[in-house]
């Protein structure tokens, strides 16, 4: 089995988590979670000025159901015809390593490291050293776990720290990638600028963001329906254009030197392909692809509530599974549509010492 590979139950939501013993009660984390978005007081500065919290307890909810439906690498990948999902998702992440000449030299920064899947891929590749960036003790406890398990421990390692408001020096770091993680960011002026303090002069910061397209149209009731699924279930504070992610580096200083939407650089491609969001309608057949069916959700739903009802899983579990399944529903349909993306790439530079930055054309 591969090492991000999906476990064949959620055996992680019926154990006592010790790592965060503030959000343990799973039904009224979801319930405070939904009520940003939904109550009568929601709004995108309230989201914004709770960030921090809401991304925590998010993670702290879904955490142990990523693992068991999508493996250790929390990300989308569109996939060339016969790659598997594992495949695919490998390669997107050895993209960006290439992108941005990480060497086994190399100490570079992973922000919004997840449980440390694209990390444990970024070190086969390159050879570096990776320090995962995470606000989140949970996942952090988790990464290390598989760290320790595939005897990566001098490799890798983790800070609990705010990518808004990273502990680290100035020009510490040989560069920094970010995989569909500064989506998150309460202001990303705020969080590139950290990057670019914290990353050498002449290094790189790689990612992929997710962003809505220049398909969506807000005067559209569906398109705005979508975007709000998406927020709501991905606990994002606000979805920003593929351009304003663009000013956004150029403010903090970056100079961009290649941007483009790697999903629609599949889509107008010569290579067979299959879509980002395939593995969120699944197949039935197989085991592992039929839990990623509507069907197959619908089922882990059910028995989660059953679980609950029997006290091996946590009180809430079930409402952590309903807020999954809305942002899945809404992914797919977002990029049926074409509206949205969670893969915009972009390669940006720090600037050596007097070097002026120049706007890419």
């Amino acid at each position: 089995m591969a090492s991000g590979a999906r476990d064949t139950l959620p055996l992680n939501i019926m154990r006592s988590r010790k790592a965060d013993e503030v959000n343990r009660d799973i039904s009224a984390t979801a319930d405070r979670f939904r009520q940003r978005y939904e109550g009568k007081e929601a709004s995108v500065h309230g989201r914004k000025e709770e960030t921090t919290t809401m991304v925590n307890e998010y993670y702290d909810l879904v955490t142990d159901f990523y693992e068991y439906g999508w493996g250790q690498n929390f990300h989308f990948a569109p996939a060339y015809s016969g790659e598997t999902f594992y495949e695919s998702l490998a390669r997107h992440e050895f993209f960006l390593a290439y992108q941005a000449q990480f060497k086994p030299t190399d100490t570079v920064l992973d922000l919004g490291c997840g449980v440390g899947g694209p990390a444990r891929n970024i070190v086969r590749f390159a050879g570096c050293n990776v320090m995962g960036v995470n606000n989140n003790e949970y996942q952090i406890s988790r990464g290390r776990r598989h760290d320790t398990r595939l005897g990566m421990n001098s490799k890798i390692n983790y800070v609990k720290t705010d990518f808004c408001d990273m502990c680290f020096g100035d020009n510490e770091y040989d560069g920094a990638y970010a995989i569909e993680a500064t989506c998150h960011a309460t202001d990303k002026v705020k969080c590139y600028s950290e990057v670019f303090r914290v990353i050498k002069p002449g290094s790189y910061f790689v990612l992929y963001e997710w962003c809505t397209t220049d398909k969506y149209d807000h005067s559209n009731e569906e398109h705005r329906r979508i975007r709000h699924g998406i927020e709501l279930g991905d606990s994002l504070p606000d979805l920003e254009t593929t351009h304003q992610v663009i000013k956004a580096l150029e403010a903090s200083g970056f100079i961009v030197e290649d941007s483009f939407d790697m999903v629609e650089r599949f889509e107008t491609g010569a290579l067979k392909n299959t879509p980002w969001y395939g593995p969120l309608q699944g197949n039935y057949m197989t085991m592992s692809g039929l839990k990623a069916t509507p069907l197959g959700r619908w089922v882990t739903n059910k028995m989660c509530r059953v679980l609950e009802l029997f006290g091996v899983a946590p009180k809430g579990t079930y409402k952590a599974t309903e807020i999954l399944e809305e942002a899945a529903v809404n992914l797919v349909r977002g990029g049926e549509l074409g509206i949205f993306t969670p893969s915009f790439f972009v390669k940006a530079r720090k600037p050596l010492p007097g070097e002026k930055p120049q706007r890419k054309n």
